[in-house]
């Protein structure tokens, strides 16, 4: 397995920074990126569950590349019964197929001084806590 690029290692080392109640762990692509895991994280109270892990992969173009999607554990429920709606599919993540819901947050007009992979995940986290 290769190592990270050092703009990787240093979005990583931002997350745990980001995220200092949490353990931020990773491994590395094979192409200078990396799977993150940050767990556990909070989901705002629509949802049945009131945390879990969150995931997704900061590839080797980081930070010109948006960190996209999210993934978080996979019976993810709504408090209310209802279906999630846009952004939410079942699906797998990463070498090992990890069962999980994706959010699919795309960043238009990405800029990559200020849209950072924690601040992204931020961003996620505040999404699903609106739903």
């Amino acid at each position: 397995m290769s190592a990270t690029t050092e703009r990787v290692s240093n979005a990583i080392d931002e997350l745990r920074e980001t995220f200092p109640e949490a353990e931020v762990t990773y491994n590395p692509d094979g192409e200078g990126g990396a799977w993150v895991t940050i767990d556990q994280v909070s989901l705002g109270p629509a949802f049945v569950q009131e945390t879990s892990w969150m995931a997704f992969q900061i590839t080797h173009p980081y930070p010109e590349a948006d960190v996209y999607p999210h993934f978080v554990r996979a019976d993810l429920q709504r408090v209310d019964g209802n279906p999630h709606g846009e952004g939410f599919a079942v699906t797998s993540y990463g070498p090992q197929n990890v069962q999980a819901m994706q959010l699919s947050r795309r960043s238009n007009n990405l800029d990559p001084s200020v849209d950072t992979a924690a601040s992204k995940a931020l961003k996620v986290l505040k999404w699903l806590g609106e739903r």
